[in-house]
């Protein structure tokens, strides 16, 4: 069995606790639905690079600029949740990953509805 390193346990918790924050404390509308979707920490455990996913594409600026704004205010709620020597200074970037798998699986029952036709 593998055995986590504490940054990787770390960086679980602050996904937890950014995505609690996100949903319960942040009041900003224009927020809305988004899902955390990975937390990457420095070895430092001084910088937290947080990866949200909206659920609506179209919404990904406004999103990306309210989280922006919102940042101090995160990070001290986060400070206050989280017990750590020092409170990671966080970065928000967009994940589109979730929008790259699609993109792949688009592409992958196109391929096979093409070689099925073929056969025929």
């Amino acid at each position: 069995m593998e055995s986590f390193k504490r940054a990787d346990r770390i960086e679980e918790l602050i996904k937890e606790e950014i995505a609690y924050i996100l949903r319960e404390d942040v009041k900003d509308p224009r927020i809305g639905m988004l899902s955390v979707t990975k937390v990457k920490l420095t070895p430092d455990l001084r910088h937290a690079h947080i990866y949200i996913s909206p659920f609506k594409e179209e919404e990904v600026d406004a999103i990306f600029h309210c989280l922006k704004n919102a940042r101090g205010y995160i990070q001290r709620r986060l400070g206050r949740r989280v017990q750590l020597r020092y409170t990671p200074v966080i970065e928000f970037h967009i994940d589109d990953s979730i929008k790259y798998g699609a993109h792949i699986m688009e592409i992958l029952e196109k391929l096979k509805k093409d070689h099925i036709d073929d056969e025929d």
